[in-house]
């Protein structure tokens, strides 16, 4: 058969998870629809964990743009893929935990990821579990290699990428860290 021109949702990487405390949570794709939830989760992140993810300010108005949350929303899944956790609450009502983003390089074998988790939920494994489902799904895709940068003093996430395998390499004159897996 042809192979399609648009890949359609990947509901093979769809898994339940359990938090440390028993609260059963949801590890998923994004979705088109999950655009509403997108701006509610930004709400949630602090200043700090905004810029461990984007490595600056971006104030709220810009992460939750309409024309940014669609970019984020609707991935092209043979380029990226973002894993939403998903907490749902009653039988309307979901709350996204964190988002991991593994994005593929043009031209090569390799995928950066980025991860960021709602400050509320930091430091209950989240991370460690969205990254390594990242790892799974790239050894899935046939990658070669998964990296990402890390700023120096997010300490948090350097364990995170070692809980999950990674090799951590300083780069002094970035001032950041480069972390890397081999699949």
């Amino acid at each position: 058969m042809p192979r399609l021109a648009i890949r359609p949702y990947p509901t093979q990487y769809v898994t339940p998870w359990k938090l440390k405390d028993g609260t059963p949570v949801v590890i998923r794709p994004i979705r088109p629809e999950d655009e509403p939830l997108m701006v509610k989760f930004h709400e949630s992140l602090s200043e700090r964990s905004v810029r461990y993810r984007y490595f600056g300010a971006l104030n709220l108005s810009e992460r939750v743009a309409h024309e940014r949350l669609t970019r984020i929303c609707f991935n092209d899944y043979d380029r990226e893929l973002a894993l939403v956790i998903d907490d749902q609450i009653d039988q309307d009502t979901h709350e996204i935990l964190g988002i991991g983003r593994m994005s593929k390089e043009h031209g090569c074998e390799e995928a950066e990821f980025a991860i960021v988790i709602s400050d509320e939920w930091q430091g209950r494994g989240l991370g460690t579990q969205l990254l390594k489902q990242l790892v799974e799904i790239g050894r899935n895709e046939k990658l070669k290699r998964i990296t990402a940068h890390i700023l120096s003093d997010n300490i948090e996430m350097h364990h995170v990428a070692k809980r999950a395998g990674f090799q951590l390499h300083h780069d002094p004159d970035e001032g950041e860290w480069k972390a890397e897996i081999d699949l």
